[in-house]
């Protein structure tokens, strides 16, 4: 399979890396991006997006990129912070007043994003009308307890945690965070980024597909599984479903934990304006900014007992960890359900962004690969414990 696009010199061995991506890793569509001090450097798609129809990968496909929604929101809650409206050391209540409820009156908004405010999911069971209504989720959590002392364990915030930082959002702008993101980020840039997605985007869209192998996630005895299907309502990835990540109507609705599409293009753009700004303009957030976000503040096993996987969060940011090598110290990251991925650097001056429609299961080295081929290209050490 033939990748299409274009690398710079230098960037010879992450192209090579996309396209064995192909021949030896099962790939079906994708795209990747670099940007190195705030220039591209790398665009590279091929493929197919359509597994049914067989319609191919283009410059300008959009796919379902799951929880990097999660940085879309992060990063406009660190942006209203660097302009001095957002504290987020505030109690959440101070923005959003019916939330301090039912033990919340101490939750701040850097909880939520370090997945540790003790409410990683809807308890109320809701339908899929009413996620898609915005104020029930709200409604819901405001009534909410949290499972544990807020700020004293860490549990995964699936889809709560759009919802809270949203809610925040949507009170000191007066946008949700889809809109607000567009706003004030994604239209100036030029993204093909969305939390709900445009209707017109739709004949764009590339459909996913399953991985050989990957169990379905249907036990709702499960934490976790709870707050990811929210109480079984999205189910995960549901690719077939009508409310499943291939369905507009879940992707044109504003799920900002986990219902962002874009292009990896808009992905690396996004990371790039934020580690060193884009084509000669100023950094989306300040190195004092970036430095607060990268304080570690979560990781290991979660409150529901799983796992240590080796992931550790900062302030709304996946951090360099044995979750997955990146550049160094001042990477930061945030991954998406399937394989899809993106950081940036500010050390290195680097976007990155991976997008594929075939999901990959535990072991998957699609992304580590192409990383491991950046990391020569751009002159990073070789980290101890490092992989692919």
């Amino acid at each position: 399979m033939t990748c299409h696009g274009w690398a710079d010199e230098g960037y010879g061995a992450f192209a090579d890396e996309c396209a064995r991506n192909f021949a030896e890793r099962g790939e079906l569509g994708a795209a990747a991006a670099v940007f190195v001090g705030g220039r591209k450097v790398v665009d590279l798609w091929g493929g197919i997006a359509d597994d049914r129809t067989g319609r191919e990968w283009q410059e300008d496909t959009v796919l379902p990129v799951m929880s990097l929604a999660k940085a879309v929101v992060s990063f406009s809650a660190h942006l209203l912070a660097q302009q001095g409206t957002l504290d987020l050391d505030a109690p959440v209540a101070r923005y959003w007043p019916e939330f301090a409820r039912h033990g919340k009156e101490g939750i701040t908004t850097r909880m939520v994003l370090a997945h540790t405010a003790g409410i990683p999911l809807v308890e109320r069971q809701l339908t899929f009308e009413e996620l898609t209504a915005w104020t029930p989720v709200i409604r819901a959590l405001e009534e909410q307890k949290p499972l544990w002392e807020p700020g004293t364990a860490h549990e995964y915030h699936a889809h709560v945690f759009g919802f809270l930082v949203g809610e925040v959002i949507r009170r000191l702008t007066g946008h949700t965070p889809g809109a607000y993101f567009r706003t004030a980020i994604g239209d100036a840039l030029g993204l093909r980024t969305w939390i709900g997605m445009p209707q017109e985007e739709v004949p764009r869209l590339a459909r996913l597909v399953e991985a050989e192998g990957r169990a379905p996630m249907t036990n709702l005895d499960l934490l976790p599984v709870r707050a990811l299907t929210m109480n079984g309502v999205l189910p995960f990835p549901g690719l077939d479903d009508p409310h499943g990540y291939n369905s507009p109507a879940l992707l044109t609705a504003e799920f900002p934990g986990g219902g962002a599409v874009s292009s990896a293009c808009g992905l690396a753009t996004l990371y790039a304006a934020v580690a060193t700004g884009v084509d000669g303009g100023p950094r989306l957030l300040s190195e004092d900014t970036v430095t607060d976000a990268l304080v570690p503040l979560s990781g290991g096993p979660s409150w529901s007992g799983f796992p240590d996987l080796g992931a550790r969060w900062g302030t709304g940011v996946l951090l360099d960890s044995a979750f997955r090598r990146l550049l160094g110290p001042r990477s930061f990251a945030h991954s998406g359900a399937g394989g899809q991925f993106a950081f940036g650097d500010d050390e290195f001056g680097v976007g990155f962004a991976y997008t594929a429609n075939r999901m990959g299961v535990s072991g998957d080295q699609r992304a580590e690969r192409l990383i491991g081929a950046l990391r020569s290209c751009v002159g990073a050490p070789e980290l101890p414990g490092a992989g692919g």
